[in-house]
């Protein structure tokens, strides 16, 4: 079995967003991972993922807080430039 080629198969950076609050006591079970509140009511999870079964393993744990999930967005190094710079 090969593996996938292409910018999927490389660790990459996430942001996950959830409806909902999680309390920083959840915040070692998410590794190396930032939990950020927004006022919004919601909670992003970020940082980098090594591959692709790590992002699996990563949308687990989000399933068992409860919270509902919003959205998985990888984002690139291009696009974290740009966010740091505007």
């Amino acid at each position: 079995m090969s593996q996938a080629a292409g910018p999927w198969s490389d660790a990459g950076e996430y942001e996950i967003r959830l409806l909902g609050h999680l309390e920083t006591r959840w915040a070692a079970w998410f590794d190396d991972l930032d939990l950020v509140r927004h006022s919004d009511g919601t909670t992003v999870v970020h940082g980098p993922v090594l591959d692709q079964a790590a992002l699996h393993g990563l949308l687990q744990k989000i399933r068992d807080t409860g919270l509902p999930l919003i959205s998985v967005t990888r984002i690139d190094r291009q696009h974290r430039h740009d966010r740091r710079t505007t």
